[in-house]
């Protein structure tokens, strides 16, 4: 199949309309939060990333995809990845409302009610409500089909009691869309169901996970019989494996070259540091900066070729290709910086601050763990792209 993988003029032009509008917002009190927030850094400058949040909503450019008629633009792809592009190019802070945006909305879109839809895509669209993803558990994690968190339905509610780990941004997020198991006796991929569930409540309790960075960009969250409206599962009670893979689907997309745009910003910053210490001398360094580099294009080419799935239509499985390839090259460079580093990456104490180096190589210890390990992106792969037997 022959893809056409340039932008035509109107498209420029918009380009040129979206970076404008970044330089002249992230000024002021937006200046600081440039480079903020990213991979690694989610603890940054909340607040003030809740209130670009805001401005975003207010100038249109949250669902840049969804339909107009649920208050987005309806743009096409090449917009959206312009945007993404741009965004990442003008080192605008990391999203604080992007699983809200980027994960359950296009949900809501593919299975959810008129009423949810009503009820929770303006608050994502204005950034006002932020949301977290309760998929993984302690003994649930690529194993996603050994949830056992579980939810009872009585007196019009649903009374969730269970456990979520590696939940990012529970901490400031105002819902939390679970899955939990809703028929008792059941097994694997039967009897779960998909529940938006509040997070202000009594029965919620959130702890941070420290990292090896120092950091808390992950939490663990309990429920102890929290609670949420009837109404507040999408899809049908007993089918939230099929709604939860949608939601995964929809990760890897239009989002992934904001990604890889700050991909390049982190491989920029090793090639100029091999340049500065004399590293890229060195043949064997020199091949691995080709070689990210050439990567960099892999992942970029790729993920144009597999766009294209419409709003409300459930992605296929090309979308795990695009974890399968990220995850070890964002190793790779990780080991690659404190290797053009030397000696130094190694030094550190209590209260020191990591360098950028040694918190690329120990963020990225994680790559291929969470999201979905790559073991999993692989067995999705061959049962649903190629087609093979379950092994």
């Amino acid at each position: 199949m022959s893809v056409d993988f340039r932008f035509d003029a109107a498209d420029e032009r918009f380009r040129d309309e979206v970076g404008a509008w970044l330089r002249t917002n992230l000024t002021g009190v937006f200046a600081d939060l440039i480079g903020s927030g990213g991979p690694g850094a989610e603890h940054e400058l909340v607040a003030e990333r809740r209130a670009w949040e805001r401005r975003l909503g207010a100038a249109g450019w949250i669902g840049l995809g969804w339909p107009q008629e649920t208050g987005g633009r309806g743009l096409g792809w090449a917009r959206q990845v312009i945007f993404a592009e741009e965004y990442a190019r003008a080192g605008a802070p990391g999203r604080i409302g992007h699983i809200g945006e980027h994960l359950l909305g296009p949900t809501l879109l593919m299975f959810g009610t008129p009423e949810q839809r009503r009820a929770f895509l303006p608050g994502i669209l204005k950034g006002t409500q932020l949301w977290c993803q309760g998929y993984s558990e302690p003994d649930a994690g690529s194993d996603l089909a050994a949830v056992r968190t579980r939810a009872e339905l009585r007196d019009g509610q649903w009374r969730i009691t269970g456990q979520k780990v590696w939940t990012s941004l529970a901490q400031v997020a105002d819902w939390c869309f679970v899955l939990a198991r809703t028929e008792p006796g059941s097994e694997r991929h039967r009897g779960l169901s998909y529940l938006l569930v509040p997070m202000d409540q009594p029965g919620v309790e959130v702890r941070p996970i420290v990292q090896l960075t120092g950091t808390s960009e992950f939490n663990e969250v309990f429920f102890d019989d929290a609670r949420t409206a009837q109404a507040n599962v999408v899809g049908t009670p007993g089918d939230g494996w099929r709604v939860a893979m949608g939601t995964l689907a929809v990760e890897r997309g239009v989002s992934t070259f904001g990604q890889q745009m700050g991909f390049q910003r982190e491989f920029d910053a090793v090639l100029a540091a091999a340049r500065d210490t004399g590293a890229i001398g060195d043949p064997d360094i020199a091949a691995r900066l080709v070689e990210a580099w050439i990567g960099l294009r892999v992942m970029r080419f790729t993920a144009l070729r597999t766009l294209g799935t419409p709003p409300g239509a459930v992605p296929g499985a090309e979308s795990n290709i695009a974890k399968l390839l990220w995850a070890p090259w964002h190793q790779r460079l990780g080991e690659l910086a404190v290797d053009v580093a030397g000696p130094a990456a190694t030094l550190g104490g209590p209260g020191e601050k990591l360098s950028q180096a040694q918190r690329l190589f120990l963020f990225t210890r994680a790559d291929t763990i969470y999201g979905g390990s790559s073991e999993i992106q692989r067995n999705v792969i061959a049962e649903r792209l190629l087609g093979l037997p379950r092994g």
